[in-house]
């Protein structure tokens, strides 16, 4: 295997990881401390992760349960559940937030399904540019005479093998999240 498919293969897996924390950040009924992974405090003038200045924890199946060490930083960490867009308003009990996921309704359970797909579309995206510009490097490494016809053949078919696995995956991954998202 030459070193661009193996490029090329790390490339993929970063895309097939890189979907699946999407999909962890994506709320389905269930509290999940993943949801609050994209939302940063402001602490003292620089932007921190909540994870990062609370403990934050599973109360019930849908309750979360943030926690700040610093006392002070509580209102900001409320301001900055409030501002993102998991549409959410935490309550404050003046020590932790509590945030409630509402039992989703089967619109909104449709939408972050239409969601998913766009995320997997997406993803099948990124893993076919990175097998084109894959096959420019050989295509370029064959006009300068680096390697043959038949071994341009050869990564050609080691390349279209890699893509569908990792769109295959892709889809399994897409799959198993829409599922989470349906079951009532």
């Amino acid at each position: 295997m030459s070193e661009h498919v193996k490029k090329a293969t790390e490339k993929m897996e970063k895309i097939i990881s890189q979907l699946e924390f999407e999909f962890s950040t994506i709320r389905a009924g269930r509290a999940n401390p993943a949801v609050l992974d994209k939302i940063s405090v402001d602490y003292y003038g620089a932007p921190t992760a909540i994870n990062a200045l609370a403990a934050v924890s599973v109360a019930e199946a849908r309750i979360l349960v943030v926690t700040p060490w610093d006392a002070a930083a509580l209102k900001a960490v409320e301001k900055a559940i409030m501002a993102s867009d998991i549409g959410i308003n935490p309550t404050n009990d003046g020590k932790s937030l509590r945030i409630v996921f509402p039992q989703l309704t089967e619109e909104r359970r449709k939408e972050i399904c239409k969601q998913i797909g766009k995320y997997g579309e997406n993803a099948k995206v990124a893993i076919r540019n990175a097998r084109r510009d894959t096959l420019e490097k050989f295509r370029d490494m064959k006009k300068k005479s680096e390697i043959t016809e038949d071994d341009m053949k050869d990564y050609e078919k080691e390349m279209q093998k890699l893509t569908d696995k990792n769109i295959e995956k892709i889809d399994k991954v897409c799959a198993d999240k829409e599922k989470e998202v349906m079951k009532v």
